[in-house]
């Protein structure tokens, strides 16, 4: 995948030292953004193994709405670092996805009243009613839970947009690590956008990405460049079997056609 390649080369020529909370310095970059068009294939990474049976449980946990990792946790251990003892954890996606807590005035009271938002659900009533839309809105931001948690969310919010017959999605994410988090948001949304338009009747269409602060882990520098060495293979194929986002499950996912290079270790900062 040419567009990933092009954004590591560039933070690695471009970026800035800068200190973060984790104790280990970057070379970050500000405002980041590149286009993948979906027609072209899955975007999951060639030019190292990608685990994909991991990365499909994370997206099914978001779709989920769980606010703990006790099921998660027994697929894959991706969010044990900043989870709680007891597997709870502040900063899950899918609870502000689809449970959403939106104050909102009773008429009758003229009190403030707490309403869950269904935020994916509402995107799929409004794609199939009315898909020109400019409001089909996800986020996972919500300013309380954000002073407070242990990592808010990085990757907060995106948009669909549909143009003709196909559907687009558009990331926006404050904080990336292009060696490990980048890979996964790419392709996670990706999944999620043909998942979408397989339930709503659309062609799959682009999905770009806008990274706020997009930075390389300097003990993550010699990895990448042995990755810049490599050559992209084809992308693979997503097969998902066209049934409601809701009843989708692990086994209706196959990816077809994966040729990768061997992985790269990286270590994560937490």
């Amino acid at each position: 995948m040419r567009e990933y390649l092009d954004l590591v080369e560039r933070v690695l020529t471009k970026g800035t030292v800068k200190k973060n909370r984790t104790g280990v310095d970057t070379l970050s970059c500000f405002s980041e953004y590149y286009k993948i068009d979906l027609s072209e294939g899955f975007p999951l990474l060639t030019t190292k193994k990608m685990n994909f049976k991991s990365l499909l449980h994370e997206v099914l946990w978001y779709l989920s709405g769980e606010d703990h990792i006790r099921n998660l946790r027994k697929h894959t251990k991706i969010w044990d670092a900043w989870a709680d003892e007891n597997g709870n954890l502040e900063t899950a996606y899918g609870r502000y996805w689809r449970r959403f807590p939106s104050a909102q005035i009773n008429p009758a009271t003229g009190k403030y009243e707490v309403k869950e938002i269904d935020q994916i659900a509402e995107v799929i009533t409004t794609l199939k009613t009315n898909p020109n839309s400019r409001r089909m809105i996800v986020t996972a931001w919500e300013p309380g839970n954000a002073l407070h948690s242990k990592l808010p969310p990085c990757h907060y919010t995106f948009g669909f947009n549909v143009q003709g017959t196909k559907l687009n999605c558009h990331l926006t994410q404050r904080s990336g690590d292009i060696a490990l988090g980048i890979p996964f948001n790419v392709a996670a949304y990706s999944l999620l956008t043909q998942a979408i338009a397989h339930e709503t009747g659309f062609e799959i269409g682009y999905f770009s990405h806008t990274i706020i602060d997009a930075h390389i882990y300097v003990n993550h520098i010699d990895g990448l460049k042995e990755q810049l060495k490599r050559k992209p293979k084809p992308l693979p194929k997503l097969e998902i079997v066209k049934k409601p986002l809701e009843q989708l499950q692990f086994e209706d996912f196959t990816l077809v056609g994966y040729e990768c290079d061997e992985p790269i270790k990286f270590e994560v900062a937490v």
